[in-house]
């Protein structure tokens, strides 16, 4: 049986030689154009596709565009006998792709041969190379279409910089005002007996409605312990009745068993929930499961948290196809309407109307706006004095492929997020951010200007809370100046779903409370699990049980900035630190494959990387010369 898929630190094709002829069937320019969306797949999925891997210690290396590409590339001119390819040969044949997509798109036959191509390459098993190619096909040959991918930049990817410059994903910058930024001003400790707020913080639930108890939880597709993924083997236990340790979500009974035995943790003023809702069957979800995903599990939240305030962020999972999310100027059926119209509706009971208003997705014939400032991201006062700011991380993403068309902005989030923050900086309110994918895994330009944005609002923005990674890590922020003082922390809470061999939890932030002058920062987070192992016992009871509280375990005099970098710096040189930092970074359930040192130090530099590809965040963490070469390790995340 071919083995699918590949390691972490494997490129994420491999070789199809030994097929012979079938790599040259068809028309030369369908093969094109079949590459062309192949190639798609790969860019938009391949933290996702490729989501069988093992689940080994060691956090992944650089994950952009270019690098991803690159690595895929020489393969695949190997595969096809390409190495005799001339530029003017390639760029001719780029040429007539496009024309021949412009005048007419012939998605079926596109796709076709992509399913070859997929399957020649052993990508995924046959039935998910088909599925998942039809579920893309229309909207990357859309995108293909409408892309500002020249003959010139597809051949510089394809034969090297001697042939075309690939610069998709080019710089650019936000504007700020004109209104000198304030001395920085840490915030003051509140006085003894002062209110503290407890926030509940919910993410990446990844229900999945076809999980079975006692199915194979190693199976050859991306996500087994469900209805297809077949009986295991007799030397390996099937799926366990709360979930399991391997590649598989949660049913809902865990997540209700999560929602109704909250009350320990309790009582909480409000709720951060930061999306994910469907599970990681990415290769056959169709808008109608999605949308049964989002008002299922929307409804269970509100079952059993009653009046309390939710505010949710949207997920890169909430989409189908996986990580589709086009910018407002995409409309018809390819636009996000029907996502975030459902998302409205579901939310409203949650949600004011300022809210609602900017998460809807209204054409600019609908808003005096216009639809520049639209789509899945809002703002809103919990509190007076507290503003929070939910974003639509979706238009960062690396793998979000509608942004090949146009990375700039989208959606004018950002330089709307700078006006938000500079109304509360002249109001003297405080601020929180949440969304799903941390900043430090954007789009390096959008990751650098929110880093900006960050760096220039330090006194007003409070608290940043982030998902996605599914494991529990941070991003602390620097001055742009000397990137030695710490200035912001992201909090990334661990997931629900045990997805890729984890335990279920959720995290519980307790924040200066709601009181006049109020700082609103973290002053300490709780983390709870469930023990699969305890959970699923013959007859046991599920438990929910605390794992850990931050200050106390990793002896923090608070959970400012400086303290998290000052943690960072202490568990480079104490192993056993470290390991405590391992076993929970991992919800109490870490590989058994140990994080020896290239592991130790990349991990190390994640929690001080809130800008994209910025290996100097981590120049001083490597100053012992230990590991020069772990600088270019970037640790990312291996199961979102």
């Amino acid at each position: 049986m071919p083995r699918y898929g590949a390691s972490p630190h494997q490129s994420r094709l491999r070789s199809g030689r030994e097929q012979g002829q079938d790599r040259t069937s068809g028309a030369p320019g369908l093969l094109w154009m079949g590459l062309v969306l192949l190639l798609a797949l790969a860019l938009a999925l391949s933290d996702s596709l490729v989501l069988w891997a093992p689940a080994e210690a060691h956090p992944l290396p650089p994950q952009g565009h270019p690098a991803r590409l690159h690595r895929i590339v020489p393969r695949l001119r190997d595969v096809f006998g390409w190495g005799n390819l001339t530029c003017p040969v390639c760029k001719a044949l780029f040429t007539a792709i496009n024309l021949g997509l412009k005048k007419e798109p012939n998605v079926a036959r596109v796709g076709s041969m992509a399913i070859k191509l997929c399957n020649l390459l052993k990508i995924a098993p046959p039935a998910v190379c088909q599925s998942i190619v039809q579920l893309f096909e229309d909207d990357m040959v859309e995108v293909w279409r409408r892309s500002v991918l020249s003959p010139s930049e597809a051949c510089g990817l394809l034969l090297g910089s001697t042939c075309g410059h690939w610069d998709i994903f080019s710089s650019w910058n936000i504007s700020l005002p004109t209104v000198p930024k304030p001395p920085p001003k840490p915030p003051s400790p509140p006085a003894p007996g002062a209110p503290v707020s407890r926030v509940l913080f919910l993410t990446d639930l990844h229900w999945d409605h076809d999980y079975l108890e006692g199915m194979n939880p190693d199976c050859a597709d991306p996500l087994c312990c469900r209805q297809g993924s077949g009986l295991p083997p007799a030397s390996r236990p099937g799926a366990g009745y709360w979930g399991e340790y391997s590649k598989c979500d949660l049913p809902l009974r865990t997540l209700e068993s999560l929602l109704s035995g909250l009350g320990p943790a309790g009582p909480f003023d409000m709720v951060y929930w930061t999306g994910d809702i469907p599970a990681h069957d990415v290769w056959h979800q169709t808008r109608q499961d999605q949308l049964r995903a989002l008002t299922t599990v929307t409804a269970l939240v509100r079952k059993f948290l009653g009046p309390v305030p939710v505010y949710p962020a949207v997920g890169n999972h909430e989409s189908t196809p996986v990580n589709s999310f086009p910018p407002p100027f995409i409309e018809g059926n390819h636009s996000s309407r029907w996502l975030y119209e459902a998302m409205a509706k579901a939310w409203e009971p949650w949600l004011p109307a300022e809210a609602l208003r900017t998460l809807r997705y209204l054409s600019s014939m609908e808003t005096q706006e216009g639809k520049k400032r639209i789509g899945g991201f809002y703002a809103l006062s919990p509190y007076p004095g507290l503003r929070l700011i939910s974003l639509n991380m979706n238009f960062c993403s690396r793998e979000n492929f509608w942004l090949l068309i146009n990375s700039t902005d989208p959606a004018g989030q950002l330089q709307w997020l700078v006006g938000e923050l500079q109304a509360a900086e002249d109001r003297g309110d405080k601020v929180h951010i949440i969304g799903h994918i941390p900043p430090g895994h954007c789009l390096k330009s959008w990751s650098w200007n929110y880093y900006r944005i960050v760096a220039r609002y330090e006194n007003t923005l409070a608290a940043q809370f982030f998902g996605h990674t599914h494991v529990d890590e941070f991003e602390v922020f620097y001055d742009e100046e000397t990137l030695s003082r710490p200035l912001a922390v992201a909090f990334l809470a661990p997931s629900a779903t045990t997805y890729i061999g984890l335990n279920p939890g959720y995290r519980v932030y307790q924040i200066d409370g709601n009181y006049s002058r109020s700082s609103h920062v973290v002053l300490d987070h709780e983390t709870y699990i469930l023990n699969l192992t305890q959970a699923n016992t013959l007859g046991a009871i599920p438990h929910w049980q605390l794992l850990y509280r931050a200050r106390e375990t990793y002896g923090l005099p608070n959970t400012l900035p400086t303290a998290w970098h000052n943690l960072v710096y202490r568990m480079r040189g104490d192993m056993q630190l470290f390991q405590t930092f391992w076993f929970l970074y991992h919800k109490g359930h870490p590989p058994s494959e140990p994080c020896g040192t290239p592991c130790r130090l990349a991990t190390l530099c994640a929690q001080l990387s809130a800008r994209a590809d910025s290996p100097a965040l981590c120049r001083h963490l490597m100053l012992d010369g230990s590991l020069p070469e772990a600088q270019s390790l970037w640790p990312r995340p291996l199961f979102c």
